[in-house]
């Protein structure tokens, strides 16, 4: 189990613990914690509703082409986007720090 903080639209807090041994991403953790994530197309990297910006100064994998191309189509981005779909969760996220983006006005 890694700790995770993810910091939502109302600028609250969550800490949460997330499985490394399940193969989830960071979308499948906060909609398993009820957070307002609503990840519409099931993490395959085609909607933007799990747009999340990284605080932390984590190294994460470099963006798919897929993702890229999602990120250029979303709102509000900033050169710390992400989709939270495609953070898969291992032992190197431990204390990962990320904002929920703003949702589509």
């Amino acid at each position: 189990m890694i700790q995770l903080t993810v910091i939502d639209r109302e600028n609250e807090e969550h800490h949460l613990e997330a499985p490394c041994d399940m193969n989830m991403n960071l979308m499948e953790i906060c909609k398993a914690y009820e957070l307002p994530v609503q990840g519409t197309c099931g993490g395959m990297a085609l909607c933007s509703t799990c747009h999340v910006y990284v605080l932390s100064a984590h190294e994460l994998p470099a963006m798919s082409a897929d993702e890229e191309e999602m990120l250029d189509q979303a709102f509000f981005v900033q050169t710390n986007s992400r989709l939270g779909c495609q953070i898969k969760v291992s032992d190197e996220l431990e204390g990962l720090r990320v904002q929920l983006a703003p949702g589509a006005q």
